[in-house]
Order: structure tokens, then sequence, then C-alpha cells
């Protein structure tokens, strides 16, 4: 308040010019001084966050202090009363223009710092990075209070807005209903923490891919036929999703193995567990071990328990063990045994059966002879 007493007791246009070359003045400043000094500091940081931050923020503050004089002539006393306009008028001119851009210019630095700093932690392969999704309603809400910003500042009412707005709302919610239940999915999901983008996850219906994108609508995934899936985020939202990539990328096998009965039980054990240490695949921690699950009608049933590092290598790495052990137990002579069913099909010899003959008259018949003469 006293430095505006101070430039009101100036000329109106000394103020004028005090004003602006202190303006001026303070962006260079900024710009030659201040951002380059920091520029030399983030350098030498490890991460490019910083620098993300310093490269999106030096446009919007340079201009904050240069057009900061040009809002500040709107407030001096002794240059509105030498402009012969009024006061309102001069503000709306100079005034009101010069504060939008900067609240624009601020808004659209704020924007891009967290859409880069997003894409920067995904390429960085970062394991808690923030999902696509949350650049999306981020853009959402900066643009928002950016709009109402602007209206209050040129004084608008949108008292009128508002009710129109609600009504429109009601007509695109009821047109464009799967859209939103979409996108509230995906936000549901991004707050769930129930994947990231590199994730391998399985669905309910039985379909299994790698997370590429995450969108507001859909998910994207890569199967492992090199097959693009779109999935609603509404669908995933309500349906059972395994990740298999979490809370560790790494997981078990299990590999099934039936054996003779009589076979060396602690040869064949540590036949197992020699198999799936040679095999590359496998980690050595937790080191692999093999169980006795049952005793089967045709063999005794054990299963080989080990790890890999990834869930997409669980498939590789089941063919390379299933091999090995059918080559070894070959070379052991350990006999993977098989069901055998004995079927036996009985058949009657083949006999002639005579045509039976007719009775023999009854000799007490009224029709048989005597020998005598008929009637």
């Amino acid at each position: 308040m006293d430095a505006l007493a101070t430039l009101d007791s100036f000329a109106p246009w000394e103020a004028a010019a005090v004003v602006v070359a202190v303006s001026l003045g303070a962006a260079l400043l900024a710009e030659f001084v201040v951002l380059r000094a920091a520029q030399r500091f983030v350098t030498r940081t490890e991460t490019k966050l910083d620098e993300i931050v310093l490269a999106e923020l030096r446009v919007p503050l340079v201009a904050s202090f240069a057009l900061a004089g040009v809002f500040l002539l709107t407030r001096l006393d002794g240059v509105v009363a030498a402009v012969p306009v009024s006061e309102r008028a001069l503000e709306a001119f100079f005034g009101d223009p010069a504060l939008t851009l900067v609240v624009v210019l601020w808004a659209w630095a704020l924007n891009e710092t967290v859409n880069r700093g997003v894409d920067y932690l995904q390429e960085s392969g970062a394991r808690y990075d923030f999902a696509p999704v949350f650049s999306n309603v981020w853009t959402l809400v900066v643009a928002v209070g950016t709009v109402g910003t602007v209206l209050y500042i040129w004084e608008i009412d949108v008292t009128p807005l508002l009710a129109g707005a609600g009504i429109a709302g009601i007509a695109v919610g009821f047109a464009a209903k799967d859209t939103v239940a979409n996108f509230f999915g995906g936000v549901a999901l991004y707050f769930d923490d129930t994947y990231r983008v590199g994730d391998f996850i399985e669905l309910d219906s039985g379909e299994t891919g790698t997370v590429v994108k995450v969108g507001v609508r859909s998910t994207t995934l890569l199967t492992r036929d090199e097959v693009m899936v779109t999935v609603p985020n509404s669908v995933l939202n309500a349906t059972k999703v395994i990740n298999q990539s979490a809370p560790s990328r790494r997981r078990r096998v299990r590999v099934p193995v039936g054996v003779a009965y009589g076979t060396d039980l602690d040869e064949l054990e540590e036949l197992l567990v020699d198999i799936a240490l040679s095999e590359s695949l496998v980690l050595d921690s937790p080191k692999p071990r093999c169980r006795f699950r049952r005793f089967g009608d045709s063999a005794l049933e054990y299963e080989l328990l080990c790890w890999v590092a990834a869930p997409t290598r669980r498939a590789k790495a089941t063919h390379r063990l299933n091999r090995a052990i059918h080559d070894r137990f070959a070379e052991a002579g350990i006999e993977i045994p098989y069901p055998q069913r004995e079927i036996s099909v009985l058949r009657d010899a083949d006999a002639a059966v005579a045509p039976s003959e007719p009775p023999a008259p009854d000799n007490g018949s009224p029709h048989a002879t005597d020998g005598g003469d008929g009637p």
C-alpha cells in the first residue's frame, strides 16, 4: 500500500514508466539470473523431474513478472485519473487480459508438468508409477478450474451457465452412459491399484496379456499371440482380474510328475531338484523342491516346485523342465507309468441249431388207423 501511495505522487507517465520498468527488470532478472542458476542446479541431480518442472514453469514465471506491471497500472489512482475512460473500462482493456493471460499460462504449465512427469515415470520403468488415466483426470480438473477462474476475472455470472450445464449434463449422461461408466471404472481401477502398464494380468474370461495402455475408456492388452485386446474399463471394474505381476513379478512353476511304484524316492527327489537347478530360467532363490502329493492308481504322484523371474516365462520353463525330466529319467532308468486297462471280449461258440420235428400222432387219437377199412 505504501508503494502504491508513493507511485500516486508521481506524474501519470512517470508512474507508468516506473511500473513497466520494474516489471520488465523483474522478468529479465528471473530469466537470466534465477532460472539459469536453477538450471545449473537441477542438471546435477539424478532425476529429470526437476528439469521438467523448471522447463514448464519458465514461461509463466517470466510472463507473470512482465504482465504484473500492466495489471498494476490499472490500480494506480494517478494513472486511472489521467486516462479519459472509466476505471472499469481501463481494467477491462489492460488489467483483465493481462491477468487472464497469466492464469492461462500457469494452467497450461501445470497441466504439462504433471503429464510429462507421468510419462517420464512410465518410461523410466518405475514400479509405482502413475496410471495414464490420472493425466486425463488432471487435464479435466485444470480445464474446468481455468474456465471458472477466467469467468470470475471478467465478472461473468455463471448461474445461468450452471443451470444450462446441469440440463445438458443430464442429457449427455443418458446418451453416453457407457462412456461415463468406463471413465469412472478407469478411475476406480487406478485408485484401487489393480494393475499398471507392463503388468501381466488374467481376466475372469480366461484371457491373459500384458497391459500396454490404460485409457479413459478402455484398457489394451497384448496377448502372447501378439494380438491386441481392448477391454472396457467398466467390464474390468466389474470382473475378477488376476494380476500375475503383483506384488512381485516372480511366479511359481508347478510340474506334476508320476513315477512307478517301487522307485527309490530319495534318488527321485534329488534328481528332480538337480534338474530344476540346471535350468537357466529357474531362480536359485527360493530353492527348488519337490513334494510327494498322493498315491495314484498307477503311479506315485510328485510335484516339482520352482520359481521364475516373470509370469511370461512360466510356459517356457515348464516346457524345458518336462523335456529334461523325460531325458534324465530315461538315463536313470526311472519309469514314468501310464494307466493300463485290460479288456476281455467273451464270444459264444458257433453252434448249429437243428429245427424241431413235429410230435408223433397219439395212438388213441380218433384219426389213428388200425389197418382196417376207413369210413
